[in-house]
């Protein structure tokens, strides 16, 4: 019988069993699942400031004369778009054009650039860039010496003292008197930061920033806030099973500007159009879709809840391309029940904004 692994706890662990958190295994981790509730703290994020741990996320720091030449080769986007300070959504692909994970790098400079990448693929990503490593770069594994704390929502940047930067811009600062970097990025379709500290630290920023009046909130919240924005989560929405086109992170893939690991892939499906495409969809009548669950006429349910804001189920799921446009009628296979839906466009969540 195989021997069972330990699952991992984040430096913040017993301040979310102390505040009564409810605890599950996910991707290797024992994280918060939920404080006070899913709905009350997807709302604080959507209304105020939300904190999340996401100390599980790995951090794979890439140095050398040859690190951003390293990086263009295997992440799908163009770095060049991008100044040092700054952060770039991407894909690292296989030949096949298919996401062995969506991950963020940040660029410090021409030989520093810093990845951040999903829990569940940390050591593939690792073994994969590993493999393809060139004299002029080293990768080191950084995971296990930093935590990272999401503070989000519309208070979040008054919240306490932060630098300014732009959306996906980054810098080094001391943040509540913890040595951090400060990124303008996240999870939830709201304003934020995401803050990267070293582990011994990390329990002092949690407490002040718990203490200047953000929320803290669960895997729960994160997962319906960034599902009303239509974020795609790896291993529901984003697999080896997929090209990114069929993703619909096309957008992300620079094909005229660079070549990249998958490229050439990428390029022959976009002449000859992909089989089936990402949508999001929204219910008709009453029903929760579920990851794994049946549309009608083709396809599955990849992500699915109850959006708290909208007060709907929504979800995202691969339909056939032909059948993929929005306003399209479909339905669901909820338990046993076909219920009504329709494919509607992204995001689902639109924050309403005065004139």
């Amino acid at each position: 019988m195989p021997e069972e692994t330990a699952l991992r706890r984040t430096p913040l662990f017993d301040r979310h069993v102390a505040a009564g958190a409810r605890i599950v295994p996910f991707a290797g981790w024992e994280m918060p699942v939920q404080y006070q509730g899913i709905i009350p703290e997807h709302l604080a994020v959507r209304t105020a400031a939300g904190v999340f741990d996401v100390s599980h996320m790995g951090q794979l720091e890439l140095r050398g004369a040859g690190a951003l030449a390293f990086a263009q080769r295997m992440l799908s986007n163009d770095l060049d778009r991008v100044e040092a300070g700054h952060a770039q959504y991407t894909l690292l692909l296989d030949e096949r054009g298919c996401p062995i994970d969506d991950l963020i790098a940040y660029r410090f400079g021409d030989d520093h650039l810093l990845l951040v990448v999903n829990a569940s693929r940390v050591d593939d990503d690792r073994d994969w860039l590993e493999r393809h490593l060139g004299d002029e770069v080293a990768l080191d594994d950084r995971s296990f010496q930093t935590a990272m704390l999401a503070l989000q929502g519309p208070t979040a940047l008054e919240l306490i003292e932060l630098p300014q930067l732009v959306p996906f811009g980054f810098a080094e600062a001391q943040v509540c008197g913890v040595p951090a970097l400060v990124a303008r990025t996240g999870y939830t379709g709201e304003p934020g930061v995401e803050l990267m500290c070293a582990m011994e630290r990390a329990g002092e920023l949690w407490d002040a920033i718990i203490a200047a009046g953000a929320v803290p909130c669960g895997l729960g919240a994160r997962d319906t806030l960034r599902l009303e924005v239509c974020y795609p989560l790896y291993g529901n929405d984003l697999s080896l099973e997929r090209t990114a086109l069929e993703s619909g992170l096309g957008w992300v893939c620079a094909l005229d500007a660079k070549d990249f690991t998958g490229a050439d892939a990428l390029r022959g499906q976009k002449q000859s159009g992909v089989p089936e495409k990402l949508v999001a969809f929204t219910m008709s009548e009453r029903g929760i879709p579920r990851q794994g669950m049946p549309i009608l006429p083709g396809g599955v349910v990849t992500s699915g809840t109850m959006s708290p804001s909208l007060n709907i189920g929504i979800g995202m799921g691969y339909v056939p391309s032909a059948a993929g446009d929005p306003g399209t009628p479909i339905e669901i296979e909820v338990r046993g029940r076909t219920l009504a839906a329709a494919i509607s466009r992204k995001p689902l969540y639109v924050k309403e904004t005065s004139t």
